[in-house]
C-alpha cells in the first residue's frame, strides 16, 4: 500500500507527539543504519515541557475514554490494526524497521504482522470480558467493577520497536487509559510511525510520544500522581531503576528485563530437529531478543550428532545486507555489540571453550558480529551466565538434569527456556522445573498474543499478553448491594 505516514515521519523530523503542543525542547538525536553505521536523520526530541504538555493531555483525555463504550474501544484497536496491516503489505515501514535495528526485512515483515494480532486479540478479550456476579450471601449481590488504573507510562526497547509498544499500548487503551510514550532513542522512527497510525483512530492526548531523556521525560511522568502504571521492557539494569522510581509512589510496575534462557536437549531428542529448533531460537532477530536460547545443555547421549548438526547449520550462515532475501543474520544494532560479542567468547576461548563460526568473511562496514558456537563452553563463562543478546552459542554437554537446573537457576534469570524431546511427557516435566515465564518444547517460537508473558526474578514481574495482559492497566471494585424492603 503506498501511504505517505513514513516520508511523514522523516521528513517532520521531530520524535515528539503531544496533542495541542509544537516544538520540542530536546537535543537533536541522530538515528543511524546500522548496516553501515551510516546516519538515517536526525529528529529533535522532547524535554520537560514535552512531557509535561503529554501529562496535561493525558489528562484531559482520561475521563472521556474511560467512559467509551466497550464496543467503541475495540473498534478503534481493530481501525489500528487494519492500518498497520495495509501499511505491512507496502515496502516503507519494513524497510525503515531494518534500517533501524538490522533485522532481515522478512523479520521486519513478522513483526508488524505481530503487531496486528497485538490490537485485534486484544480486542477481542476486551470484549469477552464480562462482569462477574455473585449470589454467595442470602439477600446481598456482589459484583466486581472493572475500571481504568489510570495514566500509563510505556518505556521500550529499540529490537522490537513496533510490537513491543504494541504488546502495552493495545491493553492499556482497550483498558481505558491514556498512554504516555517513550520509545527507545536506537530506533524511534519505527515507533513514531506506529504512534501515527494510532493517532488515525485514537482521540486527540489518548497517546502522546515524546522521546528524550529518562530525567527529562519519565521521571516527571512517574511522580505525577495522574500516572498509575508503568510498564518497561528492557535491561535489569535500567529495570531496577524504574522500579526505584516508581515503588514510592505505589505505581503498579511490569518489567519485562533480560534473560539467560537455557535450551535443555534431552537424552532421547531428534539431534538434527533439535539442532533446526536451535537455531530459530538462538538467530532470530540476530540473536537480539530477550527470549533468545542462551545456555546450551545438551544430553551426552546425543551431543555428538547434535554438535555436528548445529556447526553445520552455523557454517551454512550468511552474515550481510539485511535487505537481501539471501541474508540468514543482519548487523547488530548498537555500535559496541561486535566488540562485547567478541570479549564474551574470547572469555569463554580463555576457559577452555572451541569457538567455530561461519567461515563467510564479515561485510567491511557496519555493525557486524560472526555467529560463534562455543564448545565445551565452562559453566563459569561469560557466555554461560550473563545475557549474550547476540548470535553466540555456549554448548555445554551434561550427563545430569540436576546440573543442568543448578547452572541454569544460578544466573538469577527467569524469562524463557527451552526444551526437546521425543517423550513430550517428560520433557513438560522438565519444562516445570525451568524458572522461566515463557517455555517452548520442540518450538523456537514459543510466544503468542493469547497467551501471558512475564518474568521471574531477575527477568522482571508482572504480565504483558494475553487476559493478565489487559488486567494489568485495569483496577477492579467490589460492589456489595443489599436491597432496601419498602
Amino acid at each position: 500500500m503506498t501511504d505517505p505516514i513514513v516520508p511523514q515521519v522523516l521528513a517532520a523530523a521531530t520524535a515528539v507527539r503531544v496533542a495541542g503542543h509544537a516544538g520540542a525542547g530536546g537535543a537533536p538525536l541522530a538515528v543511524h543504519d546500522p548496516a553501515t553505521g551510516a546516519a538515517v536523520t536526525e529528529v529533535a526530541t522532547g524535554g520537560p515541557a514535552e512531557a509535561a504538555a503529554a501529562l496535561a493531555a493525558a489528562k484531559r483525555a482520561a475521563a472521556g475514554w474511560a467512559a467509551t463504550p466497550v464496543t467503541d474501544r475495540a473498534a478503534a484497536l481493530r481501525a489500528v490494526a487494519d492500518t498497520v496491516e495495509q501499511l505491512a503489505g507496502g515496502d516503507e515501514w519494513p524497510a525503515l524497521i531494518t534500517r533501524e535495528t538490522g533485522k532481515r526485512l522478512a523479520e521486519a515483515r513478522a513483526e508488524l504482522g505481530l503487531t496486528v494480532a497485538y490490537f485485534r486479540i486484544t480486542a477481542d478479550l476486551l470484549e469477552r470480558q464480562r462482569t462477574e456476579r455473585f449470589d454467595v450471601v442470602p439477600g446481598i449481590r456482589h459484583e466486581v467493577d472493572v475500571r481504568p488504573l489510570g495514566v500509563a507510562a510505556v518505556l521500550t526497547p529499540w529490537n522490537f520497536p513496533v510490537s513491543i509498544p504494541a504488546r502495552k499500548i493495545a491493553p492499556a487503551v482497550a483498558a481505558g487509559c491514556p498512554v504516555l510514550f517513550k520509545p527507545s532513542e536506537l530506533a524511534p522512527l519505527s515507533s513514531m510511525v506506529l504512534a501515527d497510525v494510532c493517532a488515525r483512530h485514537l482521540p486527540a492526548g489518548l497517546l502522546s510520544t515524546v522521546l528524550g531523556t529518562p530525567g527529562d521525560v519519565v521521571t516527571p511522568w512517574l511522580t505525577d500522581p495522574a500516572v498509575r502504571v508503568v510498564s518497561f521492557t528492557g535491561s535489569t539494569r535500567v529495570g531496577r531503576l524504574v522500579a526505584a522510581q516508581a515503588a514510592p509512589h505505589f505505581l503498579r510496575t511490569v518489567l519485562e528485563l533480560g534473560g539467560c534462557a537455557p535450551f535443555v536437549v534431552l537424552p532421547d531428542a531428534d539431534p538434527q530437529a533439535a539442532a533446526e529448533t536451535l537455531v530459530v531460537a538462538k538467530y532470530r532477530n540476530n540473536g537480539q531478543s530477550c527470549i533468545a536460547a542462551n545456555q546450551v545443555f545438551v544430553a551426552a547421549e546425543v551431543a555428538g550428532d547434535f554438535v555436528d548438526a548445529f556447526v553445520a547449520a552455523t557454517r551454512a550462515l550468511r552474515v550481510g545486507d539485511p535487505t537481501d532475501p539471501a541474508t540468514d543474520l543482519g548487523p547488530l544494532a548498537p555500535a559496541g555489540d561486535p566488540a562485547r560479542m567478541a570479549a564474551i567468547v574470547a572469555d569463554a576461548v580463555d576457559r577452555g571453550a572451541r569457538a567455530v563460526t561461519a567461515d563467510a568473511p564479515l561485510p567491511a562496514a557496519g555493525h557486524y558480529a560472526a555467529p560463534t558456537v562455543l564448545l565445551d563452553a565452562p559453566a563459569g563463562s561469560r557466555a554461560m551466565t550473563e545475557e549474550i543478546f547476540g548470535p553466540v552459542a555456549p554448548v555445554h554437554v551434561y550427563r545430569d538434569l540436576a546440573e543442568v537446573l543448578r547452572l541454569h537457576h544460578a544466573t538469577g534469570y527467569g524469562l524463557a527456556g527451552y526444551v526437546c524431546g521425543t517423550d513430550l511427557d517428560a520433557a513438560r516435566a522438565v519444562a516445570g522445573r525451568l524458572r522461566a515465564g515463557i517455555v517452548g518444547i520442540n518450538t523456537g517460537t514459543p510466544n503468542t498474543p493469547w497467551v501471558p508473558f512475564g518474568g521471574l526474578g531477575e527477568s522482571g514481574l508482572g504480565y504483558e499478553g494475553g487476559r493478565p495482559g489487559l488486567e494489568t492497566f485495569q483496577s477492579f471494585a467490589s460492589v456489595a448491594a443489599r436491597p432496601v424492603q419498602g
